[in-house]
């Protein structure tokens, strides 16, 4: 019988486990982590201190990569009933679970550790209360109550505290300033999924909107409120200028989707709040105040 050449056999795998650590996600944790730490650091471009960032980043992403992978452990005979998830590794039955929560937790467990020896205490903490907060309270959240968006939105804004604590050692009014504009951010962007996947929510039993008119008063006050309040917020990390037009055509499309409640208008929002996070965060360490 013919054998596959390892070279296949190894592209095979890793397009396996890939996914399970959510890429997709962790390249807006990493862009919040490394932004918050160049906001954080008191130090100049000349003693920038590039090492610390590198491991910041990297155990920030390990521990988010192994969170994406132990979620999907969890969850994997509810993905099986989804459409946007019937394909993820261990629903498709391409990884057996028990490989997957072993990755998952080597994941989680090699960046803690990252950050415990090669960045402080204080980032390692941060990293186990986020990894907690995200595996033992929203996730099972999700099959309770639509109030799991809110509450997801913590563990979610996390980074960017434990980039900021990395450098500055302390979590003073920017880092909290950050937090809330990552937290605030969130709730319009999970709208606009739960909005495009309600169908394939609801199959899975997930309560992530409510039923009858209290979904239209959820999704318009998770999206507008935020939206709202993430104006006055942007202008105190960036120039006026330059955040002026990213919030407002980011409120513009909240609109849009609050009053329309369309399938295509959740796109546009969720195709405007990708590009609102990493311009208004890239500005902020451009013109840090």
């Amino acid at each position: 019988m013919a054998t596959k050449p390892i070279a296949v056999v190894l592209d095979t795998t890793l397009s396996d486990y890939c996914p399970l650590a959510k890429p997709e996600v962790n390249f807006l944790i990493a862009i919040t982590a490394a932004a918050a730490f160049c906001i954080g650091s008191p130090a100049g471009l000349s003693q920038f201190p590039w090492w610390l960032l590198t491991n910041t980043v990297l155990g920030t992403l390990l521990v988010a990569s192994g969170a994406g992978a132990l979620n999907q452990w969890i969850e994997h005979p509810f993905d099986a009933r989804m459409r946007r998830t019937a394909r993820r590794p261990i629903a498709s039955g391409r990884i057996h679970p028990d490989h997957a929560l072993l990755f998952g937790a080597l994941l989680a467990l090699t960046g803690v550790l990252c950050l415990t020896l090669a960045v402080g205490p204080a980032a390692s903490l941060l990293a186990l209360l986020t990894l907690s907060w995200y595996l033992l309270l929203y996730t099972p959240l999700k099959r309770r109550t639509p109030l799991c968006t809110l509450i997801g939105a913590f563990p979610g804004a996390m980074p960017v505290l434990i980039g900021y604590v990395a450098t500055a050692g302390k979590l003073d009014r920017p880092a909290w300033l950050l937090f809330a504009i990552l937290f605030l951010w969130q709730l319009p962007h999970f709208m606009a999924i739960a909005w495009m996947y309600r169908e394939d929510y609801g199959r899975a039993g997930y309560r992530v909107l409510p039923e009858g008119g209290h979904r239209t008063l959820l999704v318009t006050c998770q999206t507008l409120v935020p939206l709202l309040a993430l104006a006055p917020l942007s202008w105190l990390v960036a120039p006026l200028a330059a955040a002026l037009p990213l919030a407002i055509g980011f409120l513009y499309y909240g609109v849009r989707f609050a009053i329309r409640r369309s399938t295509v208008d959740a796109r546009r929002l969720l195709f405007a709040s990708i590009i609102y996070l990493p311009a208004l965060f890239g500005m902020a360490v451009l013109f840090r105040k």
